[in-house]
């Protein structure tokens, strides 16, 4: 982990440094915990006054900090967004140089670009292609006619089937499954039977998907996450849903077939998701929410609830629902008069 001036790091947040610009930063670490060589940053006025009592080497402010004191801080605009940026500086790991584990089993057809980092025991199919400076991690298994984009990381464990395509710079964590079946069958006379699932899923550049998340294959067409979406633990993405760019989904919720989401929606954890629902661009939906079959949350608009209704009805519904005691004890008092 390399350590830098506060200089480096004013330069890397795009800031305004005040104090000693040659202050050696070796971490980082919340504001009542940080030491004289780590960096912390304060976003709203609480934390701000948090920060006064802080013992960081050096603080990010926003532009509207009052310095009164030895601190070494570096004003922005987004703290916030200036933190995520120092930490990645701070905490860089280097890039290892291309290799390929002897354990790992892949097809002659098979095309894996330059400096990609190949780990024990892979498999990777017939036809498929890995771009340049990939890493493949322990055990992932990607299966034949697979795309996978410049720059990508799949942590250990990773599984991707037959046929799908993902973009550049993307993130898949452990125990990810990409492309398996959707869940498809039709009832004939006393069972069900299969219904072949022969479409596939397309991942878009920058797009993270957290561990042991699931996005299935579309039964016709493509399952699509857009470009910049990042998805939690544990989500479940059903066949044929289309999500667009820049969604962020939290852990725990379930999209069933054919949904769609529109660019920038929020999606809180827990949420279930009914088939053929529309969630609109810049929607939010709120945690262990319920979206029913076919309901549309327009454009930016927060819903919350089970099932899903807007903010305020729900609030209010909720203000109704604490009166209900008052209610029935003014009901049996006018029986009581009566």
């Amino acid at each position: 982990m390399p350590a830098l001036t506060t200089a480096q790091i004013a330069a890397v947040c795009g800031g305004k440094l005040e104090g000693d610009s040659e202050r050696l930063i070796t971490g980082a670490n919340t504001l009542d915990q940080a030491g004289p060589a780590e960096l912390a940053f304060a976003a709203n006025p609480k934390a701000v006054e948090q920060a006064r009592s802080s013992r960081a080497g050096c603080l990010i402010v926003p532009e509207w900090f009052a310095a009164q004191g030895p601190w070494t801080v570096i004003r922005v605009s987004e703290p916030r967004v200036a933190f995520a940026r120092a930490l990645a500086a701070l905490y860089q790991k280097p890039r290892p140089q291309g290799f390929i584990d002897p354990t790992a089993r892949i097809d002659p057809s098979a095309r894996v670009g330059p400096d990609c980092v190949i780990g024990a025991y892979v498999t990777i199919g017939a036809h498929s292609e890995i771009g340049r400076a990939c890493s493949i991690g322990a055990g992932c298994h990607i299966g034949e006619e697979v795309y996978i984009g410049e720059d990508s990381m799949l942590h250990a464990g990773v599984t991707v089937y037959d046929r799908v395509r993902i973009g550049a710079r993307v993130v898949l964590h452990s125990g990810c499954v990409i492309g398996a079946d959707g869940f498809g069958f039709t009832l004939t006379a006393d069972h069900y039977e299969k219904f072949p699932q022969v479409g596939t899923v397309e991942i878009g550049d920058d797009v993270e998907i957290g561990a042991n998340s699931c996005v299935d294959r579309a039964a016709l067409g493509a399952t699509r996450i857009g470009e910049g979406t990042k998805i939690d633990n544990l989500v479940h993405i059903a066949h044929n849903c289309s999500i667009g760019k820049h969604v962020v989904i939290a852990a725990q919720t379930g999209f069933s077939g054919s949904v769609t989401v529109g660019d920038y929606a929020v999606i809180g954890g827990q949420v279930g998701v009914g088939e053929k629902a529309q969630i609109e661009a810049k929607a939010v939906v709120g945690g262990k929410a319920g979206i029913l079959v076919s309901q549309r949350v327009r454009a930016g608009e927060p819903v919350w609830g089970i099932p899903a209704r807007p903010l305020k009805q729900h609030l209010k519904n909720l203000a109704q629902l604490n009166r209900l005691g008052e209610l029935r004890q003014e009901i049996q008092a006018l029986k009581r008069k009566s």
